[in-house]
């Protein structure tokens, strides 16, 4: 703890001036018969003279405290803290000397101090009426003395000495605090000064941030920034706190670099996804036909064009348009081979009475039908009736040529009837003849004959 006496310091311990009453009081000089508190006007010097208040005011100073007159007012010191009586510079003017009552006396407080470190007064005269921490000016007023510009303070150097009336106080600068009795930088970043990111310098911070954000004008908050403004992204852009995200139309997806599109080969998902073939475009993709089909309402699947319905077809007026899957074919008029004639539309027959006949099948029926390539096996692609029945007759059905593969076989389904099967898949593009043969047998009247049903089927390139 510091006291101030006319511009000197003298530094004391705590401990000890702990019940130090220190009572300073302005002494202004005296106009005509009024003087200012502390002084009492004499009329033969025509001046203000101080008055002893350890004298006149009883019971000034209590306990063991001792009562030390000074210029304008007193001081009360521990009787301890000297080993000598107090001498500023012997009694003053109207100032009686007393003796040092102190001396001997054991100090309660603290061993006297060696004379080298005793503690000194400034002189105090009786001419001064300023207290300390004044200095008279030439028109008979009091000046504040500036400690700090006259650099008579006592500041540690890391303190900044800040000038009061009378005196003067050691603070640190923003940015710093007092630890120790020194001034020590604070860290504001360990108390949260910053919204986000905080770099601590010498007296003060600095705050930034992350990615994604701004620093507000308050230097200390963030904002997220939209990055979407910029269009940073080639289709869509999704504003995120602190980013943002890039998203594809359909039909695109993202490339590695988060931001660009690039398009999405659906066709490369599954050879399934179209019928028959599937073309890539930008965001989507087509299916295509093979000739003699369009596309269905799906948008995926094949359907067959029937030429003969539509009329686009080569066939002449004369010829047959018969349809199949994927195609078409021009039947020409049927012309039967000797000895048979035409009995018919699509019949040839061979008369009984034709020696030529003899070991022929009676009949020669033509027939035509279409056959999807690959088809699932078994499958009943054609049936066998007879159209007349004899008493005691039965009925033989069989494959008689065109079966060279095996990829048909004959099943009886009842006295007068079969199914054609298939039983192997069948490539296509191809076109199968096969003569199926009914062979009537009637013993009763010893009869054998036979028909024969020519069948022509169109295999298809593909499968639908």
């Amino acid at each position: 703890m510091l006291f101030d006496v006319r511009g000197f310091r003298i530094r004391a311990y705590a401990r000890m001036l702990a019940p130090l009453v220190f009572i300073l009081l302005c002494i202004q000089p005296g106009h005509g018969q009024t003087c200012t508190e502390g002084f009492a006007y004499d009329r033969r010097s025509r001046q203000c003279l101080d008055v002893d208040e350890c004298r006149t005011l009883p019971g000034a100073c209590r306990g063991d405290m001792r009562c030390v007159n000074q210029n304008g007012g007193y001081l009360c010191l521990p009787r301890g803290m000297y080993n000598q009586g107090y001498r500023p510079d012997g009694p003053g003017p109207n100032e009686p000397a007393y003796p040092d009552t102190s001396v001997g006396l054991p100090d309660p407080f603290l061993p006297a101090p060696p004379r080298s470190v005793e503690p000194s007064y400034p002189r105090v005269r009786s001419t001064a009426h300023c207290v300390l921490g004044y200095a008279p000016a030439d028109d008979g007023t009091c000046n504040d003395i500036d400690e700090c510009e006259t650099n008579s303070h006592h500041c540690n150097p890391t303190q900044v000495c800040i000038n009061t009336a009378g005196g003067y106080t050691c603070s640190c600068t923003e940015g710093y605090w007092l630890i120790g009795g020194q001034c020590q930088d604070i860290d504001e970043c360990r108390y949260g000064y910053c919204q986000q990111l905080c770099a601590n310098v010498p007296g003060s911070y600095s705050c930034s941030c992350n990615p994604g954000f701004i620093l507000n004008p308050d230097s200390r908050t963030c904002e997220d920034i939209d990055e979407c403004e910029d269009q940073p992204c080639s289709h869509g852009c999704f504003n995120t706190y602190g980013s943002f995200m890039c998203n594809c139309d359909e039909g695109f997806e993202l490339a590695s670099d988060g931001t660009s599109c690039i398009d999405l080969d659906e066709c490369s998902f599954s050879e399934f996804l179209c019928q028959y073939r599937c073309v890539n475009t930008p965001g989507s993709f087509s299916c295509i036909c093979p000739p003699g089909y369009y596309i269905y309402e799906d948008g995926r699947s094949c359907e067959d064009i029937n030429e003969c319905d539509t009329g686009n077809n080569t066939c002449t007026t004369a010829q047959v348009c018969f349809n199949f899957q994927g195609g078409y074919t021009c039947l020409n008029p049927l012309q039967c081979q000797s000895p048979y004639i035409e009995v018919g539309d699509n019949q040839c027959m061979c008369s009984a009475e034709n020696p030529a006949c003899r070991d022929k099948p009676f009949t020669i029926l033509y027939r035509h039908m279409d056959l999807s390539s690959g088809r699932s096996v078994p499958a009943e692609i054609f049936q066998m009736q007879a159209t007349t029945r004899y008493p005691g007759a039965f009925y033989i059905f069989q494959i008689k040529s065109g079966n060279e593969g095996r990829e048909f076989y004959m099943r009886q389904t009842s006295n007068v009837s079969a199914t054609l099967v298939l039983t192997r898949p069948i490539k296509g593009p191809k076109e199968v003849v096969l003569d199926l043969e009914m062979v009537t047998v009637n013993n009763v009247i010893n009869f054998r004959g036979s028909s024969i049903i020519r069948l022509t089927i169109f295999v298809s390139e593909h499968p639908f």
